[in-house]
């Protein structure tokens, strides 16, 4: 029988051991992560161009951004244009291509991999394929609608489908959230489906009252990660248009690095990051709360 005074010792290395194993990941995120948040913080009241010393301004970044910034709320209302029309497509679109990966077919798992491959491509390299695609001269897409009689559109120059453009260009990484849907459909018993044929359920009753109550943790995950990255949407539009034409497709982080690295206008720049850190968290704890009213987790009390 171990002593008291040994079991606290041995606790006590334990505890050391833990802390020494996970310090990598501490340093890490002390110095990476929440010293530079912590530091934002302090110079979102600054006034600072990289070069000078920062004057102090107090809330004049943030009065300036809500009140005297016509370009801050063009680029929110863009953000929150595009991020209300990909969030759903998303998690549908992913939810029926992980409904086609999930058939037992054969050579499946070639599909999945074909499915999948598009979404560990660089932001940048499938930006530059999906320009080429959307020329309205040379490019694929409008040849192919000249085929059919059809003229296509200025896709990327156009200021009323600009911003269409870039969200064709992201359903190219439909293939990450498919996967996940993959996993969360593969982990529901088969048996319910079994006993709800017996009851005489069609495909369509199995599929709402079975499949998606069942992968509901699944669709909850997807929806945050949807949102979060959404939100911070900048490669496809610093590559491709660059926030034009006339700001249609003007997204916040894109404001936000111009603000800061063109502009060096390092304390509104930093302003702005708070202001959509506190967008997103909102969003989320939204999303959070409601979850206990449509997320059913399997084993829990009814």
């Amino acid at each position: 029988m171990i002593r008291p005074t040994k079991q606290g010792a041995l606790a006590r290395r334990e505890t050391v051991l833990f802390y020494l194993c996970i310090s990598p990941w501490l340093l890490g995120f002390v110095l990476f992560v929440l010293g530079p948040m912590m530091a934002s913080l302090g110079i979102s009241f600054t006034r600072w161009n990289l070069i000078d010393t920062p004057q102090f301004v107090g809330l004049d970044n943030f009065e300036r951004m809500l009140w005297h910034d016509a370009r801050f709320w063009q680029a929110l209302k863009v953000t929150t244009l595009y991020t209300a029309l990909y969030v759903p497509t998303e998690l549908i679109g992913g939810l029926l291509l992980a409904l086609l990966m999930n058939q037992n077919v054969r050579g499946i798992s070639l599909f999945r991999t074909i499915y999948y491959l598009p979404s560990v491509l660089s932001g940048v390299a499938f930006v530059v394929v999906w320009m080429w695609l959307l020329h309205p001269d040379a490019g694929l897409i409008n040849n192919g609608l000249r085929l059919i009689g059809l003229n296509g559109p200025r896709w990327l120059t156009n200021p009323d489908t600009a911003l269409w453009a870039l969200w064709l260009m992201s359903l190219w990484g439909l293939g990450r959230t498919g996967i996940i849907y993959l996993a969360g459909l593969q982990d529901v018993p088969r048996e319910l489906y079994e006993a709800a044929a017996i009851d005489g359920a069609t495909a369509w009753q199995s599929f709402f009252k079975v499949t998606v109550p069942l992968i509901t943790p699944t669709i909850f995950f997807n929806l945050v990660l949807s949102l979060i990255a959404t939100f911070q949407t900048f490669t496809s539009a610093f590559v491709a248009t660059d926030g034009g034409p006339l700001d249609s497709t003007l997204f916040y982080v894109l404001y936000l690095y111009q603000r800061a690295f063109v502009n060096f206008r390092m304390g509104y720049a930093s302003a702005m990051a708070w202001v959509l850190f506190l967008i997103i968290l909102l969003f989320t704890l939204l999303i959070v709360r409601s979850a206990r009213r449509w997320v059913y987790y399997e084993g829990e009390r009814t």
